[in-house]
């Protein structure tokens, strides 16, 4: 069997510099470039490793056995066209985009006939550990040899390996995984930025599921946004879910301000039964360990609130004919903290009319829901119109906002997902 000796990554963000150390840590050479500026950059960084770091994608092309683009969604497309005709004889080519729609384009067009393309996607942010995981591998053009051979490679990772038969089903999964619930929680951060409230400091949004909300939604705007605008606005299927995520939210907002009890409680009691009521595989988050994560006032202060965001999600899920445990092959992280805060609500019946109660007759947060569905269909709209400097705009604007608490809420997120993943 062919032996591949060396690793390839092409774009050194954060992403592609965890997998070359942990590549080179395994023994594998690791050739890596980013943009020509950054080189010495990269050099001080990884000073005293094994990566070399190589004038551009062309060189690390010409003698990589197995090369990782490791770049932006919006740019993957122009990378491949400049350094794919460069690629050495016989090498497997992957993708780390989230995004594989796009990517496996490229691939199929710039891509010479005499390689194999595997490409994959680590289900995770670049704080998190690979081992344990999820790492979707998609086999696109390759030879059972070939094929075998890159398993056995990333299976070196620790990752959780998940095999999917094609990219569309990838894009298919995700559209829902990742997409409508960063959706969810930066629109969450969005309402609160437009009510000038931290949601620490108010009694509506602490306890479990709220430290959670909290937590997540700090975790996304602490990272980059063309991380999130790459999932958002180049998955083919991400518009459709993220419009009927919309209709949910404002259809239900409308029947909360009608005060109607009867078609409220219809529409949120077939949604529970479609989603909840099948022999599923709950994830049954720890309540002990979810009321420790608070970032303010104690558990004991909380006040009830009407969790728009998870009935809409819920609501949505009926709508679109999604069951959202048939994508946990795919989760990620946050994926499976909004399904089990949404599992955690709905199997909860007295949280889950405390929740309805509040939705339709509590005024105090009335405001907050209005500016939480306003916040979610600004989102769809920029998404809908593919508005990349405006998505980008939105979120540092919201991220500017909660700045201060940022390294707080990653930590303790990093903290909260370490705990939980016992509950597998």
């Amino acid at each position: 069997m062919i032996k591949m000796k060396s690793i390839g990554i092409i774009g050194m963000g954060d992403m592609g510099k965890l997998y070359a150390l942990i590549f080179s840590g395994l023994g594998f050479d690791v050739n890596g470039c980013d943009l020509p500026g950054k080189r010495s950059q990269l050099e001080k960084e990884l000073a005293g490793t094994k990566i070399h770091i190589l004038d551009d994608g062309t060189a690390v092309s010409r003698i990589s056995d197995i090369i990782f683009y490791s770049v932006e969604a919006e740019n993957i497309g122009k990378a491949v066209k400049l350094y794919g005709p460069s690629t050495k004889k016989g090498a497997i080519v992957a993708g780390q985009t989230s995004v594989k729609t796009p990517e496996i384009e490229a691939f199929q067009e710039y891509l010479p006939h005499n390689v194999d393309i595997i490409t994959c996607h680590s289900l995770h942010g670049p704080s998190v550990d690979p081992k344990g995981q999820t790492l979707a591998v998609i086999n696109h053009r390759s030879t059972p040899k070939t094929y075998n051979i890159f398993l056995e490679t990333v299976k070196k990772l620790g990752s959780n390996i998940v095999e999917l038969k094609d990219y569309m089903e990838h894009d298919k999964i995700t559209a829902d995984t990742q997409v409508t619930t960063q959706v969810g929680f930066e629109s969450m951060g969005t309402a609160w930025k437009r009510c000038e409230s931290y949601p620490w400091e108010d009694a509506s949004y602490v306890g479990g599921i709220d430290n959670v909300k909290v937590l997540m939604c700090l975790r996304i705007y602490a990272g980059k946004p063309h991380v999130y605008a790459g999932l958002a606005l180049y998955n083919p299927y991400a518009k459709e879910q993220v419009k009927q995520y919309a209709r949910s939210v404002t259809d239900l907002f409308g029947l909360m301000i009608k005060e109607d009890e009867k078609v409220f409680r219809q529409r949120i009691e077939k949604a529970k039964e479609f989603v909840f009521s099948n022999d599923n595989s709950p994830i049954l988050l720890d309540d002990d360990i979810m009321r420790e994560f608070s970032l303010g006032i104690l558990p004991e202060q909380k006040m009830p609130n009407s969790h728009l965001s998870l009935l809409a999600m819920v609501d949505a899920w009926h709508n679109l004919g999604i069951t959202p445990y048939n994508n946990m092959i795919c989760q990620t992280p946050l994926f499976r903290l909004r399904l089990g805060i949404a599992e955690y609500l709905f199997r909860n019946t007295e949280l889950l009319e405390e929740s309805a109660h509040a939705a339709l007759f509590d005024k105090k947060i009335r405001g907050d829901d209005l500016q939480f569905a306003i916040a979610v269909n600004e989102w769809a709209t920029l998404i809908e119109k593919g508005d990349a400097e405006g998505y980008k705009r939105h979120f540092e604007e919201t991220k500017g906002f909660f700045k201060d608490k940022l390294p707080e809420g990653m930590k303790r997120s990093n903290e909260l997902i370490k705990r939980l993943s016992g509950n597998r």
